[in-house]
């Protein structure tokens, strides 16, 4: 099943609670919020204060994707402002499975991210531990960046392995996401997609995410 996560950082601040509706009606089963902390990507977002205020006005999955240093400080501040799936980075803490186990330990869902640069093969010994994959197919840390096609592959050798494996897992997808390239991610095995601007920016956001879901069951998984 595909399963859409608008990005919150595209949407208009001002009125985030009116924004959030508006996707949740449009058929928006997830909320992707970045935390960034200017040290592990080049950029400051937001924290727990936020996504603790926003909790009330969402039934959405909140989708919070940690580009911080160090994540495991933080792990049951977010948790208990209202994070459902916490995903961090393998590149961000010296013991991704101390993490892991934080994260379940919390109550919420477990997702590791992975950075352009670094190979599938790194996730492979985490995955039976793991709710889902984020696959970067940008560099983190900033918006409007054009999708890195290599990362087409990655996304494919995450899911084959996953695959072969019998390992049930979600691959989500983050960066550069459009109508022309969706297609391809689904059919590399991706069926958790992120996208901000071309959702909350549209017009009406229910049809793109309808065109959305047309196109990924047009592109099923193909080893």
């Amino acid at each position: 099943m595909l399963i859409i996560s608008p990005s919150a950082l595209a949407a208009d601040f001002s009125r985030l609670g009116e924004e959030f509706a508006k996707v949740e009606r449009a058929g928006a089963q997830y909320i992707h919020l970045d935390v960034m902390d200017g040290m592990f990507v080049p950029n400051i977002s937001f924290g727990p204060p936020m996504i603790e205020s926003l909790r009330k006005c969402s039934s959405m999955v909140f989708d919070v994707h940690l580009m911080i240093m160090d994540p495991i400080r933080y792990i049951d501040v977010f948790r208990q402002a209202g994070a459902d799936l916490i995903t961090f980075h393998y590149e961000s803490c010296d013991d991704p499975s101390a993490v892991i186990r934080a994260i379940k330990e919390s109550g919420a869902k477990v997702a590791m991210s992975v950075k352009p640069a670094t190979p599938p093969e790194a996730v492979y010994p985490f995955l039976n531990d793991l709710d889902m994959v984020l696959v970067m197919t940008v560099e983190p840390g900033f918006g409007g960046q054009k999708l890195i096609p290599e990362m087409i592959a990655k996304v494919r050798a995450l899911r084959t392995y996953a695959e072969d494996n019998g390992i049930q897992i979600d691959i989500q997808v983050d960066g550069g996401v459009t109508g022309e390239n969706l297609g391809m991610l689904t059919e590399a095995g991706a069926n958790v997609i992120v996208a901000g601007s071309a959702i909350f920016r549209a017009e009406n956001p229910e049809q793109v995410i309808e065109t959305m879901r047309k196109e990924a069951e047009l592109h099923p998984f193909v080893r």
